[in-house]
């Protein structure tokens, strides 16, 4: 168990405007169309999510390094918890071939315009609800993802992963260390539900068991 960074080099390339994010639209109804996660949160206005996700083959250094660090072959089953349009699990079946891959995703505008070549190891889904035998997957991975939920679902969600995990598992959700990361973190935000600071989030995963590797993402 220990924090790890994968993917801040990653967040880093985008630039943000929080304070214009605050001012140029109604943020609360913003939120409102953002949490049903369909065309106006990946492809729609940027003030509604992402502003138009497409895929441009920036998560291949992120699949490397995972695969690098966890060891992973292509007797490997990996889950994505969150995955999203899947590009990340494109990537690690490109960087490690025959490596098995599954995704789980709430969001059926997601998987429906998911990568093509992953998108039949895709299923509609809640994080807190894992639709899987115990110990199935020799990774479980959920980046970005956990922070959408209340705390309640949240404990079971990060249960179920622990639950589902042979041994590797990696949980990546928003977080700050300082004033400043906090309001730029509310600035910014349109969907997250649980707000801790890192040292709540290390406690939280060890009060609820979780054994796996974790990291954050910071909105300097």
């Amino acid at each position: 168990m220990a924090y790890i960074d994968f993917i801040s080099d990653l967040h880093k390339s985008t630039k943000r405007d929080y304070i214009g994010r605050v001012n140029s639209a109604d943020k609360a109804e913003c939120a409102v169309v953002a949490k049903q996660y369909s065309y106006d949160y990946w492809d729609g206005d940027r003030k509604y999510g992402y502003g138009g996700y497409h895929y441009d083959g920036r998560w291949r250094i992120v699949a490397e390094k995972m695969a690098k660090h966890y060891g992973l072959t292509e007797e490997s089953r990996i889950l994505d918890v969150g995955c999203g349009m899947a590009h990340l699990l494109y990537e690690f079946t490109q960087v490690v071939p025959g490596v098995t891959v599954q995704g789980l995703d709430i969001s059926e505008y997601a998987i429906q315009h998911a990568k093509e070549e992953v998108r039949d190891q895709l299923i509609l889904g809640k994080a807190q609800e894992l639709p899987f035998e115990d110990n199935s997957f020799d990774l479980v991975i959920s980046l970005t993802t956990l922070h959408n939920l209340k705390v309640f679902d949240l404990k079971k969600a990060v249960r179920e992963i622990e639950r589902v995990s042979k041994r590797n598992s990696y949980i990546v959700v928003e977080s700050f260390r300082n004033d400043r990361e906090e309001m730029n973190l509310l600035y910014w935000q349109l969907t997250c539900a649980s707000y801790y600071a890192v040292d709540e989030w290390e406690w939280l995963y060890n009060e609820w068991g979780y054994t796996g590797d974790w990291g954050f993402i910071f909105f300097e």
